[in-house]
């Protein structure tokens, strides 16, 4: 007798949707069976004809623990995914306090993550630069790398704009030397792309001119961190993969002009990735001007133009994984009243609808086929960070990771009624159609019709890239 069996499921995957039964024992798959046959478990659910995904993977998140707990943990961020259908993310090395940097710090941040998570997880390895040349500064990391490799991280995580004393920018000459330095290990080194000394230069000019409106100074803020300032720096670490070989992967790719980029080196044989988010692909720099500073994020959002294009990249593979950026922030750090876009915390809160929005953006407004979520939110995610092998598809010993989701039903983005920390989203009000009814993680239900089940708490477990 299996452990859980889901019936009247359409299964999704990258190419095709089918009906099958679906059989758990042990928290794997352990069977998939022709419609109507009958198959005895210890609890069987009726997906109603409903989509059945595997579970979801957020490729790129900020849960903020250790550090800036105030803004979010991973029990408010890892509840958060699970209502949304996610049920492995990998979070990022910062905003954290230490970021994560070495050994040392890898298991602190375990220490305390580990006891409340609602969802797996794997995480980023910080990649970064000398803040200054003070004896008590945040130094480079290079000799940390492979220590940091060894313990499990998924990829390693670099800026190559000015990031602050926490998580110091990377100059082209780190990032060569640590790609020479990761390479024989396969590891994955990504890339937030804006380069360095534009962005400097052009925020220093904009924020010194006076008496400007609220519109011209969110003008000046997109046109601070244009596409150029994201289209060379690309280039810059393109050549660094190119002069070493190394794996390289673009985070957040916003404009068609930067996914060229990535498309052309990857024609060329390079071991180049990328990646986009929902909100590039749905919302204009016209959303900025509408909502202020809970819209502001770097790169930053687009026009009309570059939304349309972008999807051209998703479509032929160059894009080939969506991840959140969830990177929340306190109420009053998103507050229109008291903050103007200068001084607003750049980063969306975006983790609790990363699922229904990309689902309703992909079917019901483009129209494309369901197994396009499938297959950037999935499969090409676990292949890339390490995971296939347990996480992504329907294969017999994977993890039972289930979403079934209700293509048609309907929901509302509340921002008082989130499951996050802070509660500001620029996504409030928001509507579409496409949600998941239940979510399961190693075929334990953790999260039903919007809601995390509160004794799940504890559920998820770290994820290792498998070698």
């Amino acid at each position: 007798m299996y452990d859980l069996v889901i019936k009247n499921g359409k299964l999704v995957t990258p190419d095709r949707i089918f009906d099958a039964v679906i059989a758990v024992k042990d928290g794997k798959f352990a069977g998939f069976f022709a419609p109507g046959t009958d198959v005895e478990g210890k609890e069987t659910v009726d997906a109603k004809g409903n989509l059945v995904y595997p579970g979801i993977i957020d490729c790129h998140a900020h849960l903020n623990e250790p550090g800036f707990e105030y803004r979010e943990d991973f029990e408010t961020g890892s509840r958060a995914a699970a209502a949304a259908g996610c049920t492995t993310l990998i979070d990022m090395p910062l905003n954290n306090d230490p970021s994560l940097m070495n050994k040392e710090i890898f298991d602190l941040k375990m220490s305390k993550i580990s006891r409340h998570s609602y969802v797996d997880y794997g995480l980023w390895g910080g990649l970064v630069g000398d803040f200054d040349d003070k004896p008590d500064s945040v130094k480079n990391n290079m000799d940390d790398l492979l220590d940091l490799e060894k313990c499990g991280v998924a990829a390693f995580k670099g800026f190559t704009c000015p990031n602050g004393p926490l998580f110091p920018t990377v100059n082209l000459g780190n990032i060569r030397k640590a790609l020479e330095i990761l390479k024989p290990t396969g590891a994955v080194c990504g890339f937030h792309c804006e380069e360095y000394g534009q962005v400097l230069e052009r925020e220093k000019d904009a924020k010194a001119k006076t008496n400007q409106t609220r519109e011209q100074k969110i003008r000046d803020f997109l046109d601070a961190h244009d596409v150029w300032t994201e289209y060379v720096a690309t280039k810059n670490v393109i050549d660094m993969a190119r002069a070493t070989g190394a794996r390289v992967h673009i985070c957040h790719v916003s404009h068609p002009m930067v996914a060229q980029v990535v498309k052309d080196a990857q024609h060329e044989g390079l071991p180049i990735t990328a990646e986009t988010c929902p909100h590039y692909l749905g919302f204009t720099e016209d959303f900025v001007f509408e909502k202020g500073g809970p819209a502001k994020c770097t790169p930053p959002l687009r026009t009309q133009d570059a939304v349309d294009g972008l999807w051209d990249y998703v479509l032929d593979g160059t894009l080939s994984c969506v991840g959140s950026d969830h990177s929340p922030a306190a109420d009053e750090e998103k507050d229109n009243a008291t903050k103007d876009i200068w001084q607003a915390w750049g980063g969306l809160n975006a983790i609790q609808y990363f699922l229904p929005m990309m689902f309703d953006m992909t079917v019901h407004q483009k129209h494309l086929s369901p197994t396009l979520i499938a297959k950037v939110m999935d499969y090409n995610p676990a292949k890339i960070f390490g995971f296939w092998g347990r996480k992504g598809a329907f294969e017999i010993g994977f993890d039972a990771d289930i979403v079934i989701l209700d293509p048609e039903k309907e929901w509302q983005v509340e921002q008082d009624k989130l499951y996050t920390k802070g509660h500001v989203t620029c996504f409030d009000g928001l509507t579409g159609k496409g949600a998941p009814t239940a979510t399961y993680i190693r075929g334990r239900k953790v999260a039903e019709n919007g809601k995390y089940i509160e004794d799940a708490k504890g559920t998820g477990e770290f994820i290792r890239p498998i070698k």
